[in-house]
């Protein structure tokens, strides 16, 4: 990978679409806070397994999550807008998760991390929850079991995107607020 001396900030301001002159930009109020938000995702781990374990892989030296803008770990959810759920579920923990997700601030988005988390993996048992998404809404799934330090970044950035082109009025929809009616959240 060549190294162009510029950082994931710099190319996604690149990328925003707007009118440009000589020393200034003009663009939408939606698309620089979107710019904004997605380069300073503050996640919340919860981790429960061997998902959690490739999730510190993917924030140590080596991959370094911190170049997209994921510096700083929340451990409050009060304080976090990504909820980074990985490895195993147990359908005691789903009050708990249910409950972090809801003290989370809008806007808030989900990450479902490995199999286990997206459907119970290879536990089909009556103790383990098959899929986070019975009882929270998720936004991005990441695939496998576990997934590579280099599937975790993928997903990241797929939020990214996603938080980059959310307009400002999705969250007040009706059918945001139905889907969320939905899992019995106010």
């Amino acid at each position: 990978m060549e190294n162009t001396g510029t950082t994931a900030v710099q190319r996604s301001y690149t990328n925003l679409k707007g009118y440009e002159g000589p020393g200034f930009m003009a663009t939408t109020l939606d698309k620089a806070v979107g710019l904004a938000r997605k380069n300073s995702i503050w996640p919340l781990p919860f981790a429960t397994s061997c998902c959690g374990i490739e999730f510190m892989a993917t924030m140590a030296s080596h991959y370094d999550l911190a170049r997209f803008g994921s510096e700083r770990l929340s451990f409050s959810p009060r304080q976090a807008d990504l909820l980074m759920v990985m490895g195993t579920i147990a359908k005691k923990m789903g009050p708990v998760l249910r409950q972090v997700y809801e003290q989370m601030a809008e806007p808030r988005w989900v990450l479902s991390v490995g199999a286990c988390a997206s459907s119970g993996g290879i536990f089909d048992t009556y103790s383990v929850l098959q899929g986070i998404d019975r009882i929270i809404p998720v936004d991005v799934y990441v695939p496998g079991c576990p997934p590579r330090p280099e599937q975790i970044l993928d997903g990241v950035m797929k939020i990214q995107e996603l938080v980059g082109n959310e307009s400002l009025r999705r969250r007040n929809s009706a059918e945001y607020k139905e889907l969320l009616a939905s899992y019995g959240i106010q």
